[in-house]
């Protein structure tokens, strides 16, 4: 079982060594605006993601996707000397939509404050089903039902 912090180490340098390659020794017109954003390895160490941004349209998407495609061997051959584990991960590449989603959740978020600013309005406008005040509420000056008291008898006599 191999430790999770080295697993966290090894996808750290590969995210590195991945952005580095492709900053500096990759020449290929088809890579656009790209940035490296994440790496993740399995505990087995065999198998690595990488996760890439594009600037751009979906053509600029695309075309980065080939040159990282036929850029490949060269990255995990780098990646496998950098590390000097025993097998060389194997490199699998993942546009990260980040962006996208969080445009849709901004979206969503939007919606949101527009409802509760309706529900607001409605509520500003609202008016009571009933009365005003459905409790009975003793007038100041005294009410007609309320008992008299006799102030002429006792205190004792009075029930």
């Amino acid at each position: 079982m191999t430790d999770p912090a080295k697993v966290r180490r090894h996808a750290e340098r590969i995210r590195e060594l991945v952005a580095s390659v492709v900053r500096s020794q990759i020449k290929d017109p088809r890579l656009g605006m790209i940035t490296i954003t994440d790496a993740r390895i399995t505990a087995d160490l065999r198998d690595a993601t990488v996760f890439y941004t594009v600037l751009g349209d979906a053509a600029a998407q695309a075309s980065t996707a080939a040159a990282l495609e036929s850029a490949k061997g060269l990255l995990r051959s780098t990646v496998g000397k950098a590390l000097g584990l025993r097998h060389s991960p194997s490199l699998t590449f993942a546009l990260d939509d980040v962006q996208d989603q969080v445009k849709q959740i901004d979206d969503l978020l939007a919606q949101a404050r527009n409802a509760d600013a309706e529900v607001q309005r409605l509520a500003a406008q609202a008016k009571y089903a009933g009365d005003a005040q459905p409790y009975r509420v003793d007038d100041e000056d005294g009410d007609a039902d309320d008992e008299a008291i006799d102030t002429d008898t006792p205190a004792t006599d009075r029930r």
